[in-house]
């Protein structure tokens, strides 16, 4: 019998000629009373929506990532329950950076909010519908994540 092997998906057209940074992420979705937790990122001219997560910083591992990025962004404190699977997205930073996230998405469910913990005053946390947040997310990757979830459901 073989093991399962975990998705991976990848998204973004790569620009002829561009060099991606690899980013090493962790992204999450939470559901509380039928809505999923996202973030909504002001970036100015532009708004959209993200699944909270981000960078892994140093030895993190993606767990410790997605808890310390969730009360960065959200004031929400989770614990990661189970990995969905592995995204690559390619996509140009707000500065014009050329980045391949390369992430790896869980589901969690929170256990704590402390508003005053959050520190990015860009990010604003926002409940969606979950067929909101699928269609309105910024990331094809965080679109796929959250239909391999509510196909799961």
């Amino acid at each position: 019998m073989s093991t399962p092997v975990e998705p991976i998906a990848e998204f973004g057209r790569a620009e002829p000629g561009v060099a991606y940074r690899d980013r090493p992420c962790a992204f999450g979705v939470v559901e509380r009373d039928g809505l999923i937790a996202c973030v909504e990122v002001d970036r100015g001219e532009r708004t959209y929506y993200d699944l909270p997560g981000g960078a892994i910083d140093g030895d993190e591992t993606e767990q410790q990532a997605l808890v310390r990025e969730f009360v960065e962004e959200t004031g929400l404190t989770v614990r990661p329950l189970s990995r969905i699977g592995a995204t690559r997205q390619r996509f140009f930073r707000s500065t014009g950076e050329p980045i391949r996230n390369l992430s790896g998405v869980w589901t969690a469910e929170v256990v704590g909010h402390d508003p005053s913990a959050k520190i990015e005053d860009d990010h604003t946390l926002v409940w969606l519908d979950p067929v909101e947040a699928l269609a309105g997310v910024r990331h094809e990757a965080h679109a796929w994540a959250l239909a391999l979830w509510l196909r799961s459901r």
